[in-house]
């Protein structure tokens, strides 16, 4: 009965070692830390950022000019005068409004620029993380910084075909 407990937990043991991946992890805010490029391309971006943050300011104490022009003399106007004032600090508003959206919006000049100048960074540490995870031959590698990501795995290890083929959607 020993001998078939032992048996049976070598056969367990050696099972779950051939079937257990290999998996790593890397912080990539570490490592662009590390990389001067990086670092310049940062400091760039911030650069540019605080420059348009303060032209936009700039433009909307402007405004607030206007407005405190128009409060103090509103009495003394037409209304086609008032009207005409108002139409222009709406008007003044909207363009910078604009303005503030073309450089800090979702696709903006601020985005664009980040993507010129860290994107290839990116790339580069991708790659790297590629390369590093076949050389040691590691399935997965997964990024701590931030929220964890998966940065690479071995497509022999993809199941979505056989999860698509289980569920009954791969007729053809």
């Amino acid at each position: 009965m020993k001998k078939v407990i032992l048996v049976a937990l070598v056969v367990l043991t050696t099972a779950s070692v051939s079937f257990a991946q290999k998996m790593g992890y890397v912080d990539t805010d570490y490592i662009l830390g590390k990389i001067p490029e990086y670092k310049a391309a940062q400091t760039e971006i911030d650069k540019t950022s605080v420059d348009w943050q303060k032209e936009i300011e700039a433009k909307y104490g402007e405004i607030d000019k206007l407005y405190k022009i128009y409060q103090a003399e509103s009495v003394l106007l037409t209304d086609d005068m008032r009207k005409k004032r108002e139409n222009e600090i709406i008007n003044k508003e909207k363009e910078v409004k604009e303005l503030q959206k073309a450089r800090f919006g979702v696709d903006g000049e601020l985005f664009k620029k980040r993507m010129e100048l860290v994107k290839p960074i990116q790339d580069k540490v991708y790659s790297a993380v590629k390369q590093v995870a076949e050389k040691a031959g590691l399935a997965f590698i997964f990024d701590k910084a931030g929220q964890v990501a998966l940065l690479y795995s071995n497509s022999k290890y993809d199941k979505s075909e056989d999860v698509i083929t289980f569920m009954g959607y791969n007729k053809k």
